[in-house]
């Protein structure tokens, strides 16, 4: 081969290296640019409204939501995956694209800004000082140019700027006559330079932006990707060692479930009212507790009271109060029983789901509240509504000498002919007083094993907040 053929091989090669190498250079350009960054930025901030505005599979009420909608829109939403949006392969892929630009755009960017940091430039010439769009040439009639330029840094101090006085000595070639450099001869010259800073840090403000929404996007990426959201409907007495999940898939509905490490148990629900005597409605709440027992295998028991402000930890599991299923029930109540034999009433103070004993051995255990009692079809006690109408405890009650009866115990007088009123066991039964309650509470249970939520929600989050204020 010719050494002509082989310096066009050579040139052939360079020309296709430099093609290669300049599109790879357009299309890291084009990920770091703060224009497509923006654009991705909106794009995830719509389908999180989306996610917020269609109901997500793992929010209690759900069921309803879904059932609500025609065969065609359960189709399209879930081939689109709006259901579950924030596990969708777009919003994971758009998350990743928008985290590689924002690392590709600080790599670019972060060492010029740096450098004006590390390195700040103190002088510059006449000519880039007069091309800027703020100057002014200021006369001063002095011979003492330290007085001038402390005169100045003064004013710099006044106004919040850092003043730093500076001394540079340049050498440049001479002109000749004609305006023509002479490159045979050099003039040397002394400038005095007062340079002024403040807020240096704030060119670093987008960098710290960068940090905090990567720390957003990865700690939700692996909380979404690690854990799991669940409702739980907890109710005094219930013991829950399990969780049972949804998912939707077009059209079709799977259900399974995620077993627990441990075992909870609802021992109470109580709700505060702004108005004692009035409904068990948001509107007149001010808190709810739930209290759980938690028993572990590994780490034994634990006691916990999960309220609407203070969310309850454990083992990367964390409880939060959902809702309430506002169906009027009772947490404590108290029974006026009159004995039949004459003589005074007793007074008997009785729990949700407890029993208590007699003075004469009569054992009294609670069966059900009913807020508005009635006898359904089938002639089982049953509730025409969920507010306090015609309230009603259903009682068994064990006699001395071992004589079972259900008793009704009504917070209304009853005539002793109607025979749900009648005297039994001895007694004449009166619901005295009881404290209003729901008949359960929904806990919201977030899986998160590495606290991801949790670092992107308060270091993110509030990294986020504190860069852009």
């Amino acid at each position: 081969m010719s050494a002509t053929e082989e310096s066009i091989k050579r040139a052939a090669n360079k020309k296709a290296k430099t093609k290669s190498s300049s599109f790879l250079n357009r299309g890291l350009a084009f990920l770091s640019s703060v224009r497509f960054g923006v654009i991705l930025l909106c794009i995830l901030v719509i389908l999180s409204m989306a996610g917020m505005i269609f109901i997500q599979q793992n929010v209690n009420g759900f069921d309803a939501y879904y059932a609500s909608l025609t065969p065609a829109e359960k189709i399209v939403y879930g081939t689109l995956g709006i259901f579950d949006i924030y596990h969708s392969w777009y919003f994971n892929f758009l998350l990743l694209v928008l985290s590689l630009t924002i690392v590709l755009a600080s790599i670019d960017r972060f060492p010029s800004a740096w450098s004006y940091i590390s390195k700040p430039k103190l002088s510059a010439t006449r000519g880039w000082l007069l091309r800027q769009k703020q100057n002014v040439i200021l006369q001063i009639k002095t011979a003492n140019e330290q007085e001038v330029a402390e005169k100045i840094s003064q004013v710099f101090k006044s106004n919040g700027f850092k003043p730093q006085i500076i001394k540079s000595n340049n050498s440049f070639y001479a002109y000749d006559e004609s305006g023509n450099k002479n490159y045979s001869k050099t003039v040397s010259k002394s400038n005095l330079f007062v340079f002024g800073e403040n807020g240096r840090l704030n060119r670093l403000g987008a960098y710290i932006v960068h940090v905090a929404l990567l720390t957003l996007f990865l700690g939700h990426f692996v909380a979404l990707q690690t854990g799991f959201d669940a409702d739980v409907r907890m109710m005094p007495g219930q013991v829950t060692k399990d969780i049972q999940m949804i998912q939707f898939n077009l059209d079709k509905q799977e259900r399974y479930t995620v077993g627990l490490p441990f075992s909870i148990t609802c021992t109470d629900i109580e709700q505060n009212l702004i108005n004692p005597s009035g409904s068990i409605d948001i509107q007149n709440t001010l808190d709810w507790h739930t209290r759980i027992k938690i028993d572990d295998p590994q780490y034994g028991i634990t006691n916990a009271d999960v309220s609407l402000n203070r969310p309850f930890s454990y083992r990367g599991y964390r409880f939060f109060q959902a809702s309430a299923i506002t169906l009027g029930s009772a947490r404590n109540m108290t029974l006026e029983l009159t004995p039949q034999a004459g003589g005074q009433p007793l007074t008997v103070e009785l729990a949700r789901n407890g029993s208590v004993s007699l003075p004469d051995g009569t054992k009294v255990v609670y069966e059900a509240f009913f807020p508005d009692f009635t006898f359904n079809p089938q002639g089982q006690p049953d509730t025409r509504s969920a507010d306090y109408n015609n309230p009603a405890a259903v009682l068994s009650v064990t006699s001395p000498n071992g004589e079972k009866n259900k008793i009704f115990a009504f917070a209304a007088n009853l005539s002793d002919n109607i025979p749900v009123g009648a005297p039994k066991a001895g007694y004449k039964w009166r619901l005295k007083d009881f404290e209003k309650s729901p008949y359960a509470h929904v806990l919201s249970i977030k899986y998160d094993p590495f606290n991801a939520a949790f670092i992107a929600w308060y270091i993110g989050g509030f990294g986020l907040i504190g860069a852009l204020c």
